[in-house]
Parts: C-alpha cells; sequence; structure tokens
C-alpha cells in the first residue's frame, strides 16, 4: 500500500480551503498555508472598533450549488444564511420587484406583473430581453458588452438603470459598457431562469472568516490535516519530483502543490518554473476592477423595508441593514463595485454622499457614530468579452491553480472561487489515482 501523497494548498480563502477539504476526503495529506492571522483571502473579516466587519459585503444566490454543498460538508448549519425570495427594492424610487413564491418561471412572472414603480413599458422590455436570451439558448455568439444586449433588446433606460445595470455590475464587477453579456447570460441562465429556490438571495449572518474558512479549518484540524497561518510561502521550487516551498517551516517535500493565492501573487511564488511563464503571462494580462464598502455604524436603529436595498442615482449600489441579519443594531453596508466617479472625488466626500444617499432612501438617520471605508483596489478581474482566463492545470504536472479567476462560465464570486478549489484538488486527486469519497465515507 502506497502512502497517501503530500499536498501543499498556497492560500487560506475560499477556494484555498475548498480544495484542501476535497484533496482531505480523497485520501490526500493536506498542508495549507495562508500569509494572513485572518483567513479568508480577498472574503474576509476585520475589525474596527471592537467591531468585526467584512472587507467586503456579499450575498451568495440559491443556484450557489457548490458552495452551499461545501458548507454542510464543514458543519456549517443552513441558519447562518438568511434565506430571502429574490427582492430589488429601491425605496428611495418607489421601486420594488419581488419574486412570487411560485415554480418557476412564474416566480418572475407573477414578481414582474406585480412590480410597483415599473411600467408597462419596462415590464415588456424586461420579457423581451428574457425571450431573447431563451430562443437563443443563452447563448452570445459573438460575445459583446452588457449594453449592447441591452440596447439590441430595447430595454428601458428605467429598466436598466434599477435592475439589469444594478445586477450585472453587482455580478460581474464590471462596469456594463465593458462586462460580458455571455457571463452575465449565464448568470441569469442560472438564477432568473432557473428554478425559484436558485434565485433566493442568500445573505451570511456571520463574517466571511466564520461562514466556510474558519469551519473548514476546524474540520481539517480535526482529521489531522495542517493549517498554517501567518505563514507566507515566498516561492516554490522543484527539486526532481517534488515541489518545495520557500517559507515552509518543515522543509517538507510535497508531491503536488495547489497555488490558491490572488491572481496578482502568482507570478512571485512560480517565477523560479520556467515552464509556468506563459501561465504567468496569462494571468498577469487580466485587469481588475475594485470594490469599495463603506461600513456606517449609527446611534439607533434604521428602517429599511427589507434587509438589502438598491440606491440608484449617487454612488452607492446597494445597501445592508446588518441588524436584521443577526449584526449589531444601526450598522449598515454600502457597497460600491466596479470603477467609477466615485473613485474621483475624497473618502470624506464620498462618506457624506452615501449619508446623504441613504437618507433619500429610508428617510432620517441616527447620529453616526464612527464610519470606515474599505476598498479591494484589485477584488476581482474585469470580465470582460471574450476572455481567456487560465485553467487549473499547468505545464508543471504537480502544479495547480486555483481561484475566481480560472475558467469558467461565471464571474469572480465566492462559488466560482469554490468551484476552482474543487475542481483543481479532483485533478490532483484523480492523477494520484484518488477520488473523493462521499460524505460516509470521511
Amino acid at each position: 500500500m502506497t502512502s497517501a501523497p503530500q499536498v501543499a494548498v498556497v492560500g487560506g480563502g475560499y477556494a484555498g480551503f475548498a480544495a484542501a477539504v476535497t484533496l482531505a476526503r480523497g485520501g490526500a495529506r493536506v498542508t495549507l498555508f495562508e500569509s494572513s492571522r485572518v483567513l479568508g483571502g480577498r472574503a474576509r473579516v476585520v475589525e474596527k472598533d471592537g467591531q468585526r466587519v467584512d472587507n467586503g459585503q456579499h450575498i451568495l444566490l440559491g443556484a450557489y450549488t457548490e458552495t452551499l454543498r461545501m458548507l454542510r460538508l464543514v458543519g456549517v448549519k443552513p441558519s447562518v444564511l438568511e434565506t430571502r425570495r429574490l427582492a430589488l427594492v429601491y425605496p428611495g424610487e418607489a421601486c420594488e420587484l419581488r419574486a412570487a413564491p411560485l415554480p418557476a418561471p412564474l416566480h418572475l412572472a407573477v414578481g414582474l406583473l406585480r412590480a410597483r414603480g415599473l411600467g408597462l413599458a419596462d415590464k415588456l422590455a424586461m420579457a423581451r430581453l428574457m425571450r431573447h436570451l431563451k430562443a437563443r439558448r443563452f447563448r452570445i455568439e459573438p460575445d459583446q458588452p452588457v449594453a449592447a444586449l441591452l440596447a439590441d433588446t430595447a430595454q428601458t433606460e428605467r429598466l436598466s438603470r434599477l435592475i439589469w445595470e444594478p445586477l450585472c455590475v453587482a455580478a460581474l464587477n464590471t462596469p456594463v459598457g465593458e462586462a460580458s453579456a455571455q457571463v452575465f447570460a449565464n448568470v441569469l441562465r442560472d438564477s432568473l431562469a432557473a428554478g425559484e429556490s436558485a434565485s433566493h438571495l442568500l445573505i451570511p449572518r456571520v463574517d466571511l472568516s466564520e461562514l466556510f474558512p474558519v469551519p473548514a479549518s476546524r474540520w481539517l484540524a480535526m482529521r489531522g490535516h495542517t493549517v498554517r497561518s501567518c505563514e507566507p510561502i515566498k516561492a516554490i521550487t522543484r527539486d526532481g519530483d517534488a515541489l518545495l516551498l520557500d517559507g515552509d517551516p518543515r522543509s517538507k517535500r510535497y508531491d503536488h502543490v495547489v497555488v490558491a493565492t490572488a491572481p496578482y501573487h502568482v507570478g512571485g511564488l512560480v517565477g523560479e518554473l520556467p515552464a509556468l511563464a506563459p501561465v504567468v503571462e496569462a494571468i498577469d494580462a487580466l485587469r481588475h476592477e475594485p470594490i469599495v464598502t463603506a461600513w456606517l455604524a449609527f446611534d439607533g436603529p434604521l428602517r429599511f423595508p427589507d434587509p438589502m436595498i438598491g440606491l440608484a442615482g449617487g454612488y452607492g449600489q446597494w445597501a445592508f441593514d446588518r441588524a436584521a441579519l443577526g449584526g449589531p443594531e444601526g450598522l449598515v453596508g454600502v457597497v460600491i463595485s466596479a470603477s467609477g466617479r466615485h473613485q474621483q472625488i475624497t473618502r470624506e466626500a464620498l462618506e457624506i454622499a452615501l449619508l446623504e444617499e441613504l437618507q433619500h432612501a429610508v428617510g432620517p438617520l441616527p447620529a453616526l457614530k464612527w464610519s470606515q471605508l474599505i476598498t479591494e483596489k484589485r477584488a476581482t478581474f474585469a470580465c470582460t468579452p471574450g476572455l481567456a482566463r487560465p485553467g487549473n492545470a499547468t505545464p508543471d504536472p504537480g502544479l495547480w491553480l486555483a481561484g475566481d479567476y480560472t475558467a469558467s462560465p461565471y464571474p469572480a464570486t465566492l462559488e466560482s472561487a469554490i468551484q476552482s478549489g474543487t475542481t483543481a484538488a479532483r485533478s490532483v486527486l484523480k492523477a494520484c489515482g484518488l477520488k473523493e469519497v462521499g460524505v460516509l465515507g470521511i
């Protein structure tokens, strides 16, 4: 009987932990390295004035089947996710679209008929776009910007501004004039046009580190695997059949390594592996888009019609009442996805503008206790038409990539990261002649 393959995972984000859990379930011996003391990568918790807030507000969809499966595997209870039917609510615009509690496609059709703040022309335009995509089996050939798709299907200004553009920017983190219509169509196909539960909004009640990385770390430790935080890996080199990690205090030899860092860190890790040069060049060619999250803590509760509301006409895009999601009273998160005019003003001016937008949407606000603007300058890759994304395999047969930027029909989301991690891990197991076992076989 051969010994279990030794596999290192570099990166303690969602992709890295998905890979590590999958490898462990397949019989590999796993060591995961994370340079920070906080697990989660670009989806993690930070602390402010004794409060724990996320570096960015994320929502999941019912269509995130791999994410939900992985959460169940590591023992996360469903109650950590606030599950709500799709609701796009703009109190400042008197606009409200809610999916009906009916099987697909009636959930969306009836919701559209009942929508407030959308005229007949808006509703007909939405139905026209969905018919257009269904008739083409959600294929956009050749790929084009989302703005062109909206123009081709004669979407109204109000519908585009309040529904399509915010959904596109939230999902793809790329402005509609540059975003891939094919990837946007994929998102619509597997959410709005799929089963009723696929369009459910799942909003975490816990911080992003506690949602998956921390439970996954415990799961791995309980099964004898190793998670090493605060231990940055500086480089990956090859010594014959083994891969070595510069920064591993035990100087172990690994049969396989899964690189699950942000894409812009890959080149620095594998620069001493000449075979990886074309892969690094492709990764470095990816352009990135930011996400800004403004955390506003008020001295008293706010009255949101929904835990998540839309803001239109200003800088903010979505606002979240964290008190309605198990957080402290008066804490609000406002999200601005992708590049835009908010980058042209000062942080102080942006904070004032967001307070005014929030007041316009929900009415008078309590006194502001503290605020924090968190900017992830390279939160995701720019999801543009026809973009070539690297696969999980590399020219080095022992080295694999995992992350939301790898080849996928979807944009950079938590689901994409987890899918990539599981795909990379299953490829490693296959190369080792192993296979992931079922839950009862753990």
